[in-house]
């Protein structure tokens, strides 16, 4: 379903949206992130939703963007199953991101969800093609004080340490995403089509719970075989159990580590 929104413009940044961020900054190896501010944006999306890849095409803008205080945006591509049919699957598709945004669905008092749809720290959804609307949260959201400082390192064993700052007991949730993936569409609503997909999430799991205003792990990731490993980066991100707000996050490539295992 889709519901008719008002575009809004904003000159917060000063530009046209492909060309208004700057290049975010990447991870050395084995080094932690700098703890910076991170806007977390997630779009739930299909391969059978014609509707769809416009948002993703603007989802695979957004990692090299950088608000104009630097914060550091991290795109989350969710492909839900409910448009799976016997036309065409999504090979990308997991019930449980159906299940994630139906919990956002009944947070945002919304009849139900929908694709593209696009939430911006938990807080903001809005139609996941609309770029204006995008460009208007993230930079509202880069205003805001993160309240969880989350710092990541990787050793060359792909053991990711993951230490976190908060005040607020909220959960702390891992994803792994992977770039650059196309498919070759043989049915249903994109017949025909080559859709390109960007941070696509490959693997999203809850690390634990913050007590005590502080989290500590170490935990080995487990990549599948069949992921290119040079496009797959580590995300970490706080999240409230019951509001859904976003605290913070960072994120971390893999390609560093390419050539060390």
């Amino acid at each position: 379903m889709f519901t008719s929104k008002r575009c809004a413009l904003s000159c917060v940044l000063g530009l046209v949206f492909c060309s208004v961020f700057l290049c975010a900054l990447r991870s050395k190896p084995g080094s932690p992130t700098a703890g910076k501010h991170a806007v977390v944006v997630e779009l739930f999306t299909s391969e059978g939703c014609s509707s769809c890849p416009p948002a993703d095409e603007l989802l695979g803008r957004l990692r090299q963007s950088a608000s104009s205080n630097g914060a550091e945006v991290i795109p989350l591509g969710f492909h839900v199953d409910y448009w799976d049919s016997a036309a065409w699957h999504d090979r990308f598709d997991s019930a449980a991101y159906s299940h994630r945004q139906e919990n956002y669905a009944r947070k945002f008092h919304i009849d139900g969800p929908y694709t593209p749809q696009m939430v911006v720290n938990g807080q903001v959804e809005f139609v996941g093609s609309l770029a204006g609307d995008a460009r208007e949260a993230i930079a509202q959201a880069a205003q805001e004080v993160s309240a969880a400082d989350v710092r990541l390192s990787l050793a060359n064993d792909d053991l990711l340490r993951v230490t976190v700052a908060n005040s607020q007991p909220a959960q702390v949730m891992l994803a792994i995403t992977e770039d650059n993936l196309f498919t070759n569409v043989a049915g249903g609503e994109n017949g025909g089509r080559t859709l390109h997909h960007s941070a696509v999430v490959r693997q999203l799991q809850r690390l634990g719970e913050i007590s005590g205003g502080r989290f500590s792990t170490a935990i080995p990731l487990k990549l599948n075989n069949g992921w290119k490993r040079q496009d797959l980066r580590t995300v970490v991100f706080i999240q409230e159990s019951e509001s859904g707000k976003i605290l913070g996050g960072a994120s971390i490539s893999l390609h560093s580590l390419a050539g060390a295992n």
